[in-house]
């Protein structure tokens, strides 16, 4: 990085920290601190919903799934837009009619306090471990690539968030998530043009699409039935429309963003908003790792993109044998580039494709044989390795920003919730009652309490298949018992709380050994998890028989 790209980096980002702090100082009540006075306006909460659920680990993950895998990972958003429909009919209405400060406090006024408990405690230990995760995303990454150590680089965007979330509160974090949108959608589309720009003369973006459809890049639906798969229509709609209810409509991460609303109407128009442009926002996101994939076969692309991998195993035993894969994989890419300019056969390019995929493979069983400390798997690589590779000075800063804008604004949100929820459902209903200025303390207490455990988590965490899907699969292993909970609180008034409870007891539990047990992909853990609370909740009312 040069000069000019640290400045481009800290400005933005001092800009959107003091920015917050600025506007959002003072707090005379919980209402203000945990609701942001009930003052958003639905673009404010739109725009907030998609930047909580941006995190940096969608800008550096989800190209990186793109240019190994193609488009097929957008199936995943397919039920989000019918999700945020039902959460506007249903859920919105009932908590704003309650005025609730979390979505767990309508649980006690519909079963009981140890189901409103269980179910906060749920989201805490989920939401808790993501939050550490959105945190640890861009530090390892950066470190890798840049150099930079990475539990500083922890610790350095743990205290940005953590400052600006515990001074401004809810308000501080809707109004930075504006700004933060604003850098993200800015440095993507300029990134998306420079693509564009860096391709050989003569090749156009509907020239590079061919080209990506003739790699199997372009291949968005899979209508196959496979409960393995992670990523299918069918999963999508039925899974992913599971999660996104779970997760839009239970997570307080979410529900805090429009219970700050300044209306029901606002909150509804900023939740339609998310379910509008979302699923177009991770289409052209994909669609940026495509295009760094066309790109690629016009250049030499690394048989891994995780340097430190590279360097541990040149380094080591096998340094021969890989250097010997490297020569073999350029070969590869330079016939699989004249398959695809010449307009070979599919057979040709599949064959290609899948012999320069072996290769790929062989090199990460190189680089865990000789350095298994080392990430062999290097999706998250890919789109940070090109932009300090082939962009410009100033843009590579911004698109660092953008990276940290994302990871901050994910995290804030995450914070923000964990505190509301660990004083409004846990410290709230376990203490003598106090003044309005005390909770605020206390949820300044707690803010810090979780960023403090985030950082810790971060500190000690390591690299999954994918980070994007790391995220997704702890979600997964939660939301749907929380969502079977929900579910019977709106629609079955039949069960009570002690059923509800001992349901979702055991509704985790099996969850947990599947998850285990690897028996289905983690999407449908989200249905599954759901449907077996509800039918649960039924089998205990009988056996309970609870008035």
């Amino acid at each position: 990085m040069e000069l000019l790209d640290w400045i481009v980096l800290t400005s933005t980002l001092a800009f959107i920290v003091l920015y917050g702090i600025w506007r959002n100082n003072s707090h005379k009540n919980i209402q203000e601190y945990l609701k942001g006075g009930n003052e958003a306006r639905w673009w404010t909460v739109g725009l907030s919903v998609m930047a909580t659920q941006a995190s940096a680990i969608t800008f550096l993950s989800t190209p990186g799934q793109a240019y190994h895998d193609g488009m097929g990972f957008v199936q995943f958003y397919f039920g989000l837009p019918f999700a945020m429909l039902i959460i506007c009919l249903f859920f919105i209405p009932i908590y704003h009619r309650l005025k609730v400060y979390t979505a767990y406090e309508f649980l006690e006024n519909r079963f009981d306090l140890r189901v409103r408990t269980l179910t906060a405690i749920l989201f805490l230990v989920q939401r808790g471990l993501a939050a550490g995760i959105t945190i640890y995303a861009p530090a390892i990454i950066l470190s890798v690539v840049l150099g930079w150590n990475l539990k500083l680089m922890v610790l350095f965007v743990g205290t940005l968030v953590i400052t600006y979330t515990l001074v401004g509160g809810t308000k501080a974090v809707n109004v930075t998530q504006k700004q933060q949108m604003f850098v993200i959608f800015l440095g993507m589309f300029i990134a998306f043009g420079f693509i564009l720009y860096r391709f050989p003369e003569g090749i156009s973006f509907s020239d590079a699409l061919h080209i990506a459809g003739k790699a199997g890049k372009l291949e968005v639906l899979d209508f196959s039935i496979d409960l393995n798969s992670r990523y299918t229509f069918w999963s999508g709609l039925t899974g992913g429309l599971f999660l996104a209810l779970s997760y839009f409509g239970t997570d307080q991460s979410q529900v805090q963003r429009y219970l700050s609303g300044k209306s029901l109407k606002e909150s509804q128009m900023g939740l339609i908003m998310n379910g509008l442009l979302k699923v177009p926002m991770q289409f052209f996101i994909l669609l940026v790792g495509v295009m760094v994939f066309v790109f690629y076969q016009f250049e030499p692309a690394p048989i891994n993109f995780n340097p430190k991998a590279v360097a541990a195993v040149k380094t080591s035993s096998e340094a021969e044998a890989f250097k010997t894969l490297e020569i073999e994989n350029l070969d590869t890419q330079r016939k699989l580039k004249v398959a695809l300019l010449q307009g070979n056969t599919s057979e040709d390019i599949q064959r290609l494709s899948k012999e320069e995929l072996a290769q790929r493979t062989r090199a990460k069983v190189l680089i865990t044989k000789a350095a298994p400390e080392q990430e062999p798997n290097d999706k998250d690589y890919v789109f940070i390795s090109f932009i300090l590779g082939y962009l410009p000075s100033g843009l590579i800063g911004l698109l660092i920003a953008v990276i940290f804008s994302a990871a901050m604004s994910s995290t804030a949100s995450e914070l923000n919730a964990l505190a509301a929820t660990t004083t409004v459902d846990l410290y709230q209903r376990n203490v003598s009652e106090k003044s309005e200025a005390h909770y605020v303390k206390a949820s300044k207490g707690f803010t810090l309490g979780w960023g403090l455990i985030a950082i810790l988590f971060a500190s000690i965490g390591n690299l999954f298949e994918n980070l994007i899907q790391l995220v997704n699969i702890i979600g997964s292993v939660f939301y749907g018992t929380i969502l079977g909970i929900f579910l019977v609180a709106i629609f079955i008034k039949q069960i009570k709380g002690k059923a509800i409870f001992w349901a979702a007891v055991l509704s985790e539990a099996f969850i947990i050994f599947l998850f285990y047990q690897d028996a289905v992909s983690f999407l449908w853990l989200n249905l599954i998890g759901a449907v077996l609370t509800v039918l649960l909740g039924f089998i205990f009312q009988k056996i309970f028989n609870e008035e």
